[in-house]
């Protein structure tokens, strides 16, 4: 038994649908689980719609939801010869109850309005991928991931109960695999970063959760491996979007995966590995444009660990300074507060550093989040801040070049451990065009 997990990436437009077709279909031994991400840019589009939707502009949100609509309804016709075919109906009764429910007043909690709305993308993006596997034969199953994956109400960055989940995976999936009489090489489709509370709630994994969605049912199912098909042909030591030269990463360890995941590598979610490691199941990462070769495998073989420093570039960050306006020490009491109003906020540190009167700390920008968290921390302390700016992380630094990676670059923070290196840096051409006033 295997995992299969396909990002928007993947199924981006007709073409990209059936070759997608094509990699299931070439899967020859044992049943298969496959999780699929939304459609391309959906994600995005339709956070822009739970935006414009809580604001109250509801002209502009109507115009997202047309968009995102025709989008897909563009992709079936190309897929589907029939055009009296169910997927039309779906997708039209889909978008039918958004319409509706995006003209109620919004709720006073946005991330439930968010899991509410932006789940709709996976929740199409699976049903069309299943009626095209229908159409071209292979034999599969739609499964509606909120009642696979059960989780409390935290919604956004909901916490998965896996006692719950692995009776519900066990009873729904499994059952199916093995109800008498199976067809050879049974598919289950189901969507990637949803999931559902008990009352019925649909809530999200957080950002990028297809992948830890693909780790949960490979550890309740008890797979083989899991199968995570990219764009690229495996891991890379750095985003080729940033970093010319990169160098595909064979084989590395769970535990350096993990590292990689904490420190911002996009190509894995941080939560991913955790199940995989507790039941040592291989993680594969492949490209769906050459999927005859290797990739890349995460498993328990550490050797070539630090064969080659690993780069991680993370944008849209917030470099904030706290100073306490007694001048006490930055000591337990005061770095409880602070810790506290993070958690509260739900806001992530990704690099933090302090002094005797200092604490600085560098998370992503949230538009949402950030504000609130500003409010309440200027009630006790004095804070300073930049923002747009970047953190690097250099896994194995003392092989990399670091003059080339700060070429153009102020160094505004700097951390240094045995095998990490991090900045956090902002551009000068940021400095001249502040200056210039342009």
């Amino acid at each position: 038994m295997k995992v299969y997990k396909f990002g928007g990436a993947s199924v981006k437009n007709a073409d990209a649908v059936r070759n997608v077709a094509a990699i299931i279909n070439s899967h020859n031994a044992g049943p298969l689980t496959v999780v699929v991400s939304a459609m391309d840019k959906t994600t995005n589009m339709l956070e822009k719609l739970t935006g414009t939707y809580f604001s109250g502009e509801l002209e502009v949100a109507k115009t997202i939801l047309d968009e995102v609509k025709n989008f897909h309804l563009a992709i079936a016709s190309e897929l589907f010869t029939r055009k009296n075919h169910t997927i039309f109906d779906i997708i039209e009764r889909t978008f039918y109850h958004l319409y509706y429910y995006i003209r109620e007043t919004p709720g006073k909690n946005y991330n439930y309005e968010y899991d509410r709305i932006v789940s709709t993308g996976e929740m199409i993006s699976t049903q069309i991928v299943s009626e095209y596997l229908h159409q071209t034969g292979v034999h599969n199953r739609w499964f509606n991931a909120r009642d696979l994956i059960i989780t409390d109400s935290n919604y956004r960055d909901a916490g998965v109960d896996w006692l719950k989940t692995e009776k519900a995976v066990k009873s729904k999936i499994l059952g199916w695999f093995k109800k008498p009489n199976q067809k050879p090489r049974p598919v289950a489709i189901t969507q990637g970063f949803v999931g559902g509370t008990t009352q019925g709630f649909v809530t999200t994994l957080g950002r990028e959760g297809s992948d830890y969605s693909a780790a949960i049912l490979a550890y309740t199912l008890g797979a083989e491996e899991v199968v995570i098909w990219k764009d690229v042909s495996g891991l890379l030591n750095a985003d080729p979007k940033k970093l010319n030269n990169t160098i595909l990463l064979q084989n590395i360890s769970y535990q350096e995966a993990i590292e990689l995941a904490y420190y911002g590598a996009t190509v894995i979610h941080p939560k991913t590995l955790k199940p995989l490691l507790k039941k040592n199941i291989p993680l594969k990462v492949k490209s769906f444009y050459h999927p005859e070769q290797e990739g890349s495998v995460i498993n328990k073989e550490y050797l070539n660990d630090n064969s080659y420093a690993s780069y991680i570039f993370k944008s849209n960050q917030m470099l904030l300074s706290i100073f306490p306006k007694d001048f006490s020490f930055i000591a337990e009491v005061n770095l409880s507060r602070i810790f506290s109003e993070f958690a509260r906020q739900g806001i992530k540190i990704n690099l933090m550093q302090n002094s005797a009167l200092s604490f600085s700390v560098c998370f992503d920008e949230d538009k949402i989040k950030t504000p609130p968290l500003l409010k309440n921390l200027k009630k006790i302390y004095h804070v300073k801040y930049n923002t747009g700016v970047e953190l690097i992380t250099i896994r194995h630094y003392e092989k990399a070049n670091l003059e080339e990676i700060l070429q153009g670059k102020d160094i505004l923070m700097e951390q240094k451990s045995r095998t990490t290196l991090q900045w956090v840096v902002k551009s000068k051409r940021d400095e001249v065009v502040a200056a210039e006033g342009l």
